[in-house]
């Protein structure tokens, strides 16, 4: 009987023993990560909001981490080809997605032949940043404020162009919700990129557009714009004065463009920790964070429990928009 309950203390502290190595196995991993080049993998054509996002964090990593860090656009497909690639990739996190929105939440909505499970392959470790979409319409514009845009919208509906950097864009989604929690509607005007459709804004060619407020912020500040309302829970930190749309009357179209940082799915825990710690730090660095600030970027730099539960809740409602309003990527 005593050897038995020795045997069994023995067994014990086998176990214990082995569990702690095996612990201790999973730290020493994650402590030599990484151990050769990283790559940021942008699914969007050089230039844009999120390469230039990918770019200041992959400077801050590079100091931190003492390796390389690349970053590779890989465009496609809005976003979703090179969103693929990344699902294929090996989850030993040396390849990271840095991507707007749009394949996280809006594009498994609209195009068929998506190539990954938005929440099952890939793995969002942060929102790194985020910032309210702005209703702006030209400077000549007749229009003053959000109570004159509905009057339009409700005495000729159909008729009220609005811009969008393209179908399925953060942009074009807002103008959508918009019109569904006013029971308004407008004609949207979709443009192949931001660029051009603030182009048209300018010249008077289209009457509005709820654009990123970081795209539009100079030509609002020149007079060129006018700012109506902003689409964030509260006033933006760059345009004080210019309402929510809450503010206005309309409830239940808060949006914010946003991005964020992912993995393939698998990562070991405590490498998915060492990593999402080593962004929050990139991305809360003085001052990247006062450069984003100065054009109404907000830092958010929140934990992979965090991220996820706030892309699951963006995925079912951007859903519901696109079924309810019956929008098609074409």
């Amino acid at each position: 009987m005593t050897t038995t309950k020795n045997f069994g203390r023995r067994s014990g502290r086998c176990r214990h023993g082995l569990t702690a190595a095996l612990l201790g196995l999973a730290g020493l991993a994650a402590q030599a990560f990484p151990d050769k080049p990283v790559t940021l993998l942008v699914p969007f054509p050089p230039g844009g909001s999120t390469d230039t996002l990918a770019r200041a964090v992959a400077v801050k990593l590079q100091e931190k981490w003492g390796q390389t860090v690349l970053v590779d656009n890989k465009p496609g497909a809005t976003g979703t080809l090179g969103t693929a690639m990344v699902k294929r990739a090996a989850p030993d996190g040396h390849t990271l997605l840095v991507a707007s929105l749009g394949p996280f939440v809006i594009a498994p909505h609209l195009l068929k032949a998506v190539q990954y499970d938005a929440l099952k392959d890939i793995e969002l470790l942060t929102v790194a940043v985020q910032a309210p979409n702005v209703l702006v319409v030209p400077a000549a514009s007749p229009l003053k404020n959000v109570a004159d845009v509905l009057a339009q919208l409700k005495a000729k509906p159909g008729t009220m162009t609005f811009a969008s950097s393209g179908n399925g864009s953060s942009d074009h989604l807002t103008a959508e919700l918009f019109w569904l929690q006013t029971a308004t509607a407008g004609s949207h005007i979709p443009y192949k990129g931001g660029a051009p459709a603030i182009t048209d804004l300018l010249g008077g060619q289209v009457d509005a557009s709820f654009q990123n407020v970081n795209a539009v912020l100079q030509h609002i500040q020149g007079g060129k714009l006018r700012a109506l309302a902003v689409t964030g829970e509260r006033r933006s930190a760059v345009l004080p004065q210019v309402p929510t749309l809450a503010e206005s009357g309309v409830r239940g179209a808060d949006v914010y463009s946003w991005q964020g940082i992912a993995a393939p799915a698998g990562l070991p825990a405590p490498l998915r920790t060492q990593i999402a710690q080593a962004l929050q730090a990139a991305l809360n660095d003085p001052a990247l964070k006062a450069k984003n600030a100065e054009i109404g970027i907000e830092t958010v730099a929140n934990t992979p429990e965090q991220a996820q539960s706030f892309q699951r809740s963006e995925f079912g409602r951007w859903k519901n928009v696109i079924e309810t309003r019956k929008i098609t990527a074409d």
